[in-house]
């Protein structure tokens, strides 16, 4: 497929300066790093990076001059370009520095900042919002797939019982060619899911082990085999990953991709989710720790997560690296208000990485004041993976707006709360930008998007929902 011209000749790389969602500019990561800068040169743009965009995050100013990029001041950066890139949304002074007509590529976040977001229509701006393009058509790896069609063929006894809701299932370990099957069997509603550390008996865990499914892979964690013999004796159902894998996994996974056409869009294409989830997760234990009367670390933390989708198996993920015996996952079923109260009464870490439809954000709160007060025992955290802002709220009541790394976290009944506006700044900054850098450049160069061809009708499909003003 022949690529259009160049639309968008001279690109701007902006600095994270002090905006909105940036206070005290303590956000230090770029759009785009040296590597990827040299590209768009290489495919003709003329490039300039703002003076001090990169060394947040180790890239210094002569690293971009020896990608073919030149070096400007504020003011120089934002005029008479095309095309402006910033890592989050610009601040409120910059917006008149932008010539009428030029399209600015960021994380807009457009409902949680609406008096920029008129500022910007008001300037003629074009807007498009990273956070909303989409892959299109959907991918999904073959790990991904043997995940979904593994976890229906355990469940499936109960499955075709209709029973599945009655059932307790438990992960045996936590791996990331799990994902998929983590989230396919959290789909399945079960009355209980969660996942136990490898090597942990689970009669150490639970007062009754019988009728309870518990899933392991005996490739990955060879001692779940001795440990799953133990369980078949005291009356629980097991399933081996492996096994399912060696005797039908190239067959099912022939046969899902002949009778499963990908959806015509799938997950956010610019995202570090996971990093995100795990991020959080992380703060979260640094607060039991370190700020929390309770003291506790590792194992001795009860930890429940909200959601199982990217940030949602980011805290998984991390939960399962600071040694946690057992992480509750909940889905839709689990955080209604009859049900949610059980579980966050038995933690001392809840992670809301559950995302709700803008129409009940604001009015449908998992995670209530009244939870607070009356429900999560004194000292233990709440980390709120999703955030918001007054104008779009979090599914947890009492995050009205966003913390900040300025100030993190605080107290509200005895309970610590955090829903800081990006969790990956918590030490993550530069692993986080190289990917988000290697992300926007794919967009813009990649034979799919080719986004410095500029928005040519019809828009591609993935791109359109993300054009949030404009184009003007």
């Amino acid at each position: 497929m022949k690529k259009p011209p160049l639309y968008y000749t001279t690109i701007g790389i902006a600095r994270e300066n002090e905006s909105p969602e940036n206070p005290g500019a303590l956000e230090k990561r770029v759009a785009l790093v040296p590597n990827d800068v040299r590209k768009l040169v290489a495919a003709g743009c003329r490039v300039y990076v703002e003076e001090g965009a990169g060394t947040g995050v180790g890239f210094s100013d002569e690293l971009y001059i020896d990608a073919g990029a030149k070096i400007q001041t504020t003011e120089q950066v934002y005029a008479d370009k095309d095309l402006i890139i910033k890592f989050k949304g610009p601040a409120m002074e910059h917006i008149p520095l932008m010539k009428k007509g030029c399209t600015l590529f960021c994380m807009a976040h457009f409902h949680s900042f609406p008096k920029r977001a008129k500022a910007l229509e008001d300037h003629k701006i074009t807007v498009i919002a990273m956070e909303n393009i989409q892959e299109t058509p959907q991918k999904r790896t073959d790990d991904d797939i043997l995940g979904r069609v593994a976890a229906d063929a355990a469940l499936e006894p109960w499955i075709q019982r209709n029973a599945q809701n009655y059932l307790s299932v438990h992960m045996m370990g936590y791996h990331d060619k799990f994902r998929e099957l983590i989230r396919r069997l959290a789909n399945h509603s079960p009355e209980q899911f969660s996942v136990l550390q490898s090597g942990v008996d689970p009669v150490d865990v639970f007062d009754e082990v019988s009728q309870r499914l518990f899933i392991y892979d005996s490739k990955v964690f060879p001692e779940s085999e001795a440990i799953t013999r133990k369980l078949q004796e005291k009356g629980a159902f097991t399933f081996d990953i492996a096994r399912y894998r060696e005797e039908y996994g190239d067959e099912a996974i022939r046969l899902y991709k002949k009778t499963h056409k990908p959806w015509q869009t799938g997950l956010r294409r610019i995202q570090c989710l996971h990093e995100t989830g795990m991020a959080g997760a992380r703060y979260g234990f640094t607060l039991l720790s370190e700020e929390s009367e309770l003291s506790l670390s590792g194992k001795r933390v009860k930890a429940t997560v909200l959601g199982f989708g990217n940030v949602g198996m980011g805290a998984i993920d991390e939960c399962y690296r600071q040694g946690v015996v057992q992480t509750h996952v909940l889905g839709r079923a689990h955080t209604t208000k009859e049900r949610i109260i059980k579980w966050l009464s038995e933690s001392d870490l809840v992670v809301n990485g559950a995302e709700q439809p803008a129409a009940l954000r604001g009015k449908n709160f998992l995670i209530s004041n009244n939870h607070l007060k009356t429900v999560l025992r004194k000292g233990s955290v709440v980390i709120d993976l999703i955030g918001g802002s007054a104008t779009n709220r979090s599914p947890v009541e009492p995050v009205v707006e966003c913390t900040y790394l300025t100030n993190p976290h605080y107290e509200q009944d005895g309970v610590l709360v955090s829903a800081l506006w990006g969790w990956p700044m918590m030490g993550m900054m530069k692993e986080t930008a190289l990917k988000y850098s290697n992300q926007i450049a794919d967009v813009l160069l990649g034979d799919d998007e080719y986004l410095i061809g500029g928005l040519t009708e019809p828009i591609h499909p993935g791109i359109k929902p993300a054009v949030v003003c404009g184009p003007f």
